[in-house]
């Protein structure tokens, strides 16, 4: 704005004039600029790649000045004086090109800590380092656990999903971790987009260890100096940030690790699966991860649903592949994304794959497929699903004890949508029992289709 214009401005809103909003323009800035890295510590993250009982992984962001990084830990205490007992552990540091420039990602997971015990760390080299920040291991023993389901977020990440991740832990403030079903971003070599992630999660990120499986929209062309192949034929390869940045266990199939993964804790097994890649492969390897499980829970995420909330999807391979296992081997959640809408199950077992549908029953699995960003599709007329939601942004708070789980949906303005109680049968092998709780809240069916 000019000096003249300023002048005017003051001016008219003196005299008692006012301007409509919608006539008040601002320049965007490009994301070259708000999203260059610096030699300070940014996009700082908790991941577990081991034990969470005993380990902590995280990952950070530099420019390339930054070569040798760090990061320091002690047990946190109510004074400033912990820092004096910090460990330093060593970075590894790696350099990724991107389409707004070169960073360094750097990576520790922090070892031979103490069970259900609050931590401080910090991360970063000779005098610039991020502030301490705090996280709490989890417990060695089946504890309660709560976390938070989000379904894509994937659009207007900074603009619209900010509200959604930031309502949903002063919804959950005793949430351990975040779950993340695919679609984080809508491109996933866009380095603005991923920018526009870190932001939104803010503080949270490094406090709270995120969990995630990429979905279609990890996958994406290559946008650093393509090859008149790669602009001829337009193909999409996982994001090559996904391996710097997400620190996840490497025991999934040959060629799938940290997008194909389980982890134990707190008498669950927590397997992620990758709908974007082989599934006959990964159904090999799942049926021994599910057969050899001592945990009383089993708990999976993967992008793409098993049945499809909206209209227009379906995804009958993974009918084909996977829930035949669900049903064998008594997985009891299920959560995913993909559909841009809401859709929750009853227990559910395979029926006949051909015609695209599964039958509710007594006993078998729930279902979930939810949305978190503002990019919504409308739900199909036809559906297996107990409650479902059109134009709605939603985030799920999931606690799991010895002897339940407790599901509960909220809107991106902390109303309860859905809820439900998961029983585990005192009987092993016996199925479970599905309490519903759905509130009186109406059911948001938007522009759904009808016969």
């Amino acid at each position: 704005m000019s000096h003249h214009s300023c002048i005017l401005f003051l001016t008219l809103s003196l005299l008692g004039f006012t301007l409509p909003a919608h006539t008040l323009t601002y320049a965007k800035e490009p994301g070259a600029q708000i999203y260059q890295p610096t030699p300070v510590p940014d996009r700082i993250m908790l991941t577990w790649k081991q034990d969470p009982a005993h380990t902590q992984s995280v990952t950070w962001r530099t420019d390339t000045s930054v070569t040798k990084c760090y990061g320091e830990i002690a047990v946190a205490e109510a004074g400033p004086d912990f820092a004096k007992t910090a460990r330093q552990f060593k970075a590894d540091t790696s350099q990724l090109k991107t389409d707004l420039g070169d960073c360094h990602f750097h990576a520790i997971t922090f070892t031979d800590l103490k069970p259900d015990t609050l931590y401080a760390y910090r991360v970063g080299a000779d005098d610039i380092w991020s502030e301490w920040m705090q996280f709490r291991t989890l417990s060695d023993q089946d504890d309660p656990i709560t976390f938070i389901y989000f379904g894509d977020a994937q659009n207007q990440i900074k603009s619209l999903w900010s509200r959604v991740i930031r309502q949903a832990v002063l919804t959950a403030p005793e949430a351990r971790f975040l779950l993340h079903a695919g679609d984080l971003v809508n491109r996933g070599n866009k380095d603005e987009e991923w920018g526009e992630w870190n932001y939104s999660g803010g503080w949270i990120n490094g406090m709270l260890t995120n969990m995630a499986i990429p979905g279609n929209h990890e996958y994406d062309v290559n946008r650093v100096n393509p090859t008149a192949e790669e602009q001829k034929t337009k193909k999409r390869h996982l994001a090559r940030r996904w391996r710097q940045r997400f620190e996840y266990p490497e025991n999934g199939p040959n060629g799938m690790k940290e997008t194909v993964y389980y982890l134990d804790f707190q008498g669950i097994r927590f397997i992620g699966l990758n709908s974007m890649d082989d599934r006959e492969a990964q159904a090999k390897w799942l049926e021994t991860v599910l057969k050899e499980n001592p945990n009383r829970w089993t708990i999976i995420t993967h992008h793409h649903p098993i049945n499809s909330v909206s209209e227009g999807r379906d995804n009958p391979e993974l009918r084909e592949h996977w829930q035949p296992l669900y049903d064998k081997y008594q997985v009891d959640l299920v959560l995913q994304g993909h559909d841009h809408s809401y859709g929750r199950t009853g227990l559910q077992l395979q029926r006949n794959t051909k015609r695209k549908a599964s039958h509710q029953s007594a006993g078998g699995t729930v279902y979930a497929v939810s949305v978190s960003g503002p990019k919504m599709y409308e739900l199909k007329a036809k559906n297996e699903f107990l409650r479902r939601a059109a134009e709605t942004q939603l985030y799920q708070v999931i606690t799991v004890e010895p002897k339940e789980i407790r599901y509960q949906a909220f809107t991106a303005t902390g109303t309860l949508y859905d809820a439900f109680t998961l029983r585990k049968n005192s009987r092993v092998g016996g199925p479970n029992e599905l309490i519903n709780q759905i509130p009186d809240t109406p059911e948001r069916t938007g522009s759904a289709k009808k016969d």
